[in-house]
């Protein structure tokens, strides 16, 4: 009989959760999916739980994670009210926190919330942070330490994001391109936010520049506000056409999407596949959201994020991407079975394609990034939002949790 590093017996996956499987994992990628699979140096009893990928948040910004008592609930009324009408007066107002930026804060925040996700079993993110006059380059200093120190833990990909705009923020570009040339992974760039039309393609433009030089992936918030006049996600998907960069343009947000006619949307949608760009979708943090299953009827590949966590436009959060899916379940009116399996690709498979994680999946030959739910399925998953009873990190285990109630007794 075959022997592997590690088994995980009495497993339900996505694929047949009628039948219990094993799993068998070596040298850190999954070995063999089958029924008698082999002994493991170390075994694990999934007691009929579902055994999935680990989950992906592919936006989150998280320089600003845990800065909401630093900077107050005035940018999230802005954001929040009237239809988003205001969505720009609440990126000014939030930026204030920038002033106090240091990157030892910093990092011991985003550590917080990375070892939060690490128990929700989040072991892949892209992580936005402001690159611009205020913030300097003291986020990206963090985030660069953060991924590097956690490397053998999580997938890190940090995003050089001026948030405050480039056109308007003049010197934001130098710091985006040291940022790159620091490490950062991936090209980020919110050109809604600029007064005009052309300095909107101009920030596309400049952001896009940097990233064909540095061969970087492109990720920009597009359409963040109540305007149906708003054109900045078609800008950025037609200069990635026009580049080559086909799978390799996130869009995250594009809210004003939602009000968009009919004909626009649908030309919309033709970029966007020519493109193959992912949209990455929040509905949880803001009133408007990308129309996500119509997209998604289209064959455009669609995520959740987390977007943020306890700052100036969300105050709650827990890095858990089953809340995220759950919050949305209501949010988008996906109730159905077949819905509640759509949300759950929009948090492991769909991320992962928009992150171009090539290594990721529940199949033979993947690195064994996976999580062991108690629930037996996605249905009783997106109900109770427990965390896995394991996360694996290349078929290591590296969190294990244990529900107790207050009088000690294990459910």
């Amino acid at each position: 009989m075959a022997s592997f590093d590690l088994v995980i017996k009495n497993a339900r996956t996505r694929a047949d959760p009628k039948q219990t499987v094993e799993i068998a994992i070596s040298n850190g990628k999954i070995a063999r999916i089958g029924h008698s699979v082999g002994k493991g140096d170390q075994e694990i009893d999934a007691g009929g739980g579902l055994v999935t990928e680990s989950f992906v948040n592919a936006h989150l910004h998280m320089c600003k994670v845990y800065t909401l008592e630093m900077i107050g609930e005035d940018a999230m009324r802005a954001y929040q009210e009237g239809g988003m009408d205001k969505a720009m007066i609440a990126i000014e107002l939030a930026s204030k926190v920038k002033r106090k930026y240091k990157a030892d804060w910093i990092y011991e925040n985003a550590k917080r919330a990375l070892l939060l996700g690490i128990k929700h079993g989040v072991l892949h993110y892209r992580a936005f942070v402001d690159t611009d006059t205020k913030g300097k380059l003291e986020g990206i200093k963090a985030l660069l330490k953060l991924r590097d120190d956690f490397r053998d833990l999580v997938d890190l990909q940090v995003v050089a994001f001026p948030q405050d705009g480039v056109v308007r923020d003049p010197g934001s570009e130098a710091l985006v391109r040291k940022a790159v040339e620091l490490g950062a992974d991936v090209v980020g760039g919110i050109p809604w936010i600029e007064y005009t039309e052309e300095d909107a393609q101009r920030h596309v433009d400049l952001m896009f520049d940097i990233a064909v030089e540095h061969n970087r992936d492109i990720a920009m918030l597009t359409d963040d506000a109540g305007d149906p006049g708003l054109r900045t996600t078609e800008m950025l998907v037609r200069r990635g056409i026009k580049e080559g960069w086909t799978g390799r343009v996130e869009i995250c947000h594009a809210r004003a999407m939602q009000l968009y006619p009919g004909p626009y949307f649908e030309k919309l949608v033709a970029l966007l596949k020519r493109c193959d760009a992912g949209v990455v979708s929040d509905p949880h943090t803001g009133p408007l959201h990308a129309r996500v299953f119509e997209l998604l009827q289209h064959g455009v590949t669609v995520a959740l994020g987390q977007d943020d966590i306890a700052d100036a436009y969300y105050p709650y959060g827990q890095n858990s991407m089953l809340e995220v899916a759950f919050l949305a379940s209501h949010l988008l009116w996906a109730t159905t079975f077949h819905k509640m399996d759509v949300l759950y690709d929009m948090i492991t498979v769909n991320p992962a394609k928009i992150l171009r994680l090539s290594a990721y999946g529940l199949k033979e030959g993947s690195r064994a990034d996976l999580v062991v739910l108690g629930a037996r399925s996605v249905y009783e998953a997106l109900t109770y939002q427990d965390p896995p009873r394991y996360v694996i990190r290349a078929g290591r285990v590296i969190a294990e949790n244990i529900a107790e109630t207050k009088y000690g007794f294990s459910l």
